[in-house]
């Protein structure tokens, strides 16, 4: 997410220590989400046997962890607000909703949405940081929105079963595994055809589609082994793509 935001900015026109203050606000922010995640998480991934998790088998205490979640919600918003007030508070509202998810939403119905306002709310953190700021065209929020949205079911995949013995039922868990495959899927092309919809140069466009394809195929085929990350890396890839895609069209 690091990386696509920041070929993002560049791509549009930002300055160096614009795209510096775009890559340390959004490593910030995926930092405090994901830290949060682990230490709300530790109880249900212990009971579960997660030996990825070093909060759930003790190697990192709470303590330290929410330490780290307090310094980097602080950074992110310092770091957010150095691209100016409107940027920030897209940013600032986008770690606040993931952290939202991590805090309630997840075990919800609802538990997409955060992804979908997340990925959008991006795109404006951007185009309103640059140095003649804008509010995003409706496509590109579409698009990344649309893509936040695949990888909520590509990100939940491996641990539907683990999640359903603790509790946590979001909208993925819902559906099942075999219809979240196909919504991830369907999600990350109309993504990407979104994309080609609102680019001044469709040719790239194109082409990119294709590639999402074949991508995405690949990695929700090899998701399909127990624990495999890989449909939810392939819709990160998909995403990076999709942001050179727009930088190619746009140079």
């Amino acid at each position: 997410m690091t990386l696509a935001a920041a070929a993002l900015a560049a791509g549009l026109g930002q300055t160096t220590w614009g795209v510096l203050a775009v890559v340390g606000a959004v490593l910030a922010g995926q930092l405090s989400v994901g830290w949060l995640n682990d230490l709300v998480d530790a109880g249900r991934d212990a009971a579960v046997g997660r030996t990825d998790k070093p909060v759930a088998i003790g190697a990192v205490s709470a303590t330290t962890i929410r330490t780290a979640v307090i310094i980097a919600a602080v950074a992110t918003v310092g770091l957010s607000l150095a691209s100016g007030v409107p940027a920030g508070l897209a940013h600032i509202v986008a770690v606040g909703s993931a952290w939202a998810y991590d805090l309630r939403l997840k075990a919800t119905a609802f538990s997409i949405a955060p992804y979908a306002v997340s990925f959008g709310l991006l795109t404006a953190f951007v185009t309103l940081g640059l140095p003649d700021p804008y509010l995003p065209p409706w496509w590109l929020v579409a698009t990344a929105a649309l893509l936040g949205s695949a990888a909520h079911f590509a990100n939940t995949l491996p641990d539907l079963e683990d999640d359903n013995a603790t509790g946590v039922r979001g909208l993925p868990h819902r559906m099942g595994a075999q219809a979240s495959r196909v919504a991830a899927a369907l999600l990350v092309l109309a993504a990407s055809a979104t994309l080609v919809a609102g680019l001044p140069r469709p040719v790239l466009g194109l082409i990119g589609l294709g590639v999402a394809v074949l991508v995405t195929a690949v990695g929700l085929v090899l998701g399909r082994r127990p624990g495999s990350r890989a449909a939810f890396n392939a819709m990160l890839v998909v995403a990076v793509l999709d942001a050179a895609v727009l930088v190619a069209a746009n140079a």
